[in-house]
C-alpha cells in the first residue's frame, strides 16, 4: 500500500511538470533553451520514479490484479513518452525562434550595408553632378534617392517576407507542442486512475488473503481441540482397559480354572486387549494360545 501511494504520488507531480513546460514554450526564445532542457532531465527522472513506483507496487497473486498493474505501467510509459515529444516540440520550438531572430538580425545588417551603400553612391553622383552644374546635381540627388528608397523597400519587403515565413514556422512548432501537453496530461491522467484502481484490487486481495488465513487459523484451532478430545478420550479408554485388564487377573487368580479353560472363551481381541492391559509386548502378533498362555502366566505371577 506503501509503494502504491509513492506511485500515486509521482502520477500527480508529472501533470505539473507538463503544465510548467507549457509555460516556458510559450516565453521568449532566449528562455525556451533552458526550459527544454531543464524539462527533459526532469521528464526523464519523473517517468524512471513512476515506472519502478508501479512495479514495487504489484500485489502478488490475482489475475485481475496483474493485469491492472501491467495497465497502468503501460500507461505510465506511454505518458513519459508523449512528455519527451511535448519536451522534443518545445526544442524545436526554440530553435524556430532562434532562426527568426538570426533572419531579423541579417535583415537589419543588410539594411545598414544597403543604407551604407546608397548614401556612397549618392555622395559620389553628387559629387559628380556638382561638377556639370547645380541643376544637374539636384536632378541626381533625387534620382539617387529615389533608387535607394526603392532599393529599400525591397529590401524591407524580402526582409518582412522572410520574417514572416520564419514566424509561421515557429507558431507551427508552438502549436505542436500544446498539443502534444494537453495530450500528455491526458495520458497521465488516465496512468493515474489506472494505478488508483491497481491499488484498490491489491489492496481488496490483501484484505482476502487476510480473512482467508483467520478462517484457516480458526479452522486448525478447531481441529486441535477436536485433537486433543479424542486423545483424552484414547486415555480414559486406556485406564479403562487396564482396570479391566487387572480386574480379570485377580479373578482369574482367585478362582483359577483349569489351565486356560475360562481364557478359552475369550474372543482373540478381547484377548489382546487383557494382554496389553496386562503389560504383555507383541500381543498384537500372538495367536490366540499365545496370548491365552501369556495372561494366565501374567495371572500366576501376580
Amino acid at each position: 500500500m506503501t509503494l502504491s501511494e509513492r506511485a500515486r504520488t509521482g502520477l500527480r507531480d508529472m501533470p505539473s511538470n507538463a503544465a510548467w513546460l507549457f509555460s516556458r514554450a510559450l516565453k521568449p526564445a532566449e528562455a525556451v533553451g533552458n526550459a527544454a532542457e531543464s524539462a527533459t532531465a526532469t521528464a526523464r527522472d519523473r517517468g524512471r520514479e513512476v515506472t519502478a513506483a508501479v512495479l514495487d507496487a504489484t500485489p502478488v497473486g490475482g489475475d485481475s490484479v496483474d493485469v491492472r498493474m501491467r495497465r497502468a505501467r503501460d500507461a505510465a510509459e506511454q505518458a513519459r513518452e508523449a512528455e519527451e515529444q511535448a519536451v522534443e516540440a518545445a526544442q524545436e520550438s526554440k530553435e524556430r525562434s532562434d532562426h527568426a531572430r538570426r533572419v531579423s538580425e541579417r535583415g537589419r545588417a543588410r539594411m545598414s550595408e544597403v543604407d551604407r551603400e546608397a548614401s556612397r553612391r549618392v555622395k559620389q553622383r553628387v559629387a559628380e553632378a556638382e561638377k556639370a552644374a547645380n541643376e544637374a546635381v539636384q536632378r541626381t540627388r533625387r534620382e539617387a534617392e529615389a533608387e535607394a528608397d526603392e532599393q529599400r523597400q525591397a529590401t524591407r519587403a524580402e526582409i518582412a517576407e522572410e520574417l514572416e515565413d520564419a514566424q509561421h514556422h515557429a507558431d507551427e512548432a508552438r502549436e505542436r507542442a500544446e498539443e502534444l501537453v494537453a495530450d500528455a496530461t491526458a495520458k497521465l491522467a488516465e496512468a493515474r486512475r489506472l494505478a488508483d484502481e491497481a491499488t484498490q484490487a491489491a489492496r481488496a486481495a490483501a484484505e482476502k488473503a487476510h480473512r482467508q488465513a483467520q478462517e484457516l487459523a480458526d479452522e486448525a484451532e478447531q481441529q486441535a481441540g477436536d485433537a486433543e478430545a479424542r486423545i483424552e478420550a484414547a486415555e480414559r479408554l486406556r485406564k479403562e482397559t487396564e482396570t479391566t485388564a487387572k480386574t480379570t487377573a485377580r479373578e482369574l487368580k482367585r478362582t483359577p480354572p483349569t489351565p486356560n479353560g475360562s481364557l478359552e472363551s475369550y474372543r482373540k481381541p478381547e484377548l489382546v486387549e487383557l494382554a496389553s492391559g496386562a503389560g504383555i509386548e507383541g500381543s498384537t502378533t500372538m495367536t490366540k494360545a499365545q496370548l491365552v498362555d501369556a495372561i494366565a502366566k501374567a495371572s500366576r505371577k501376580n
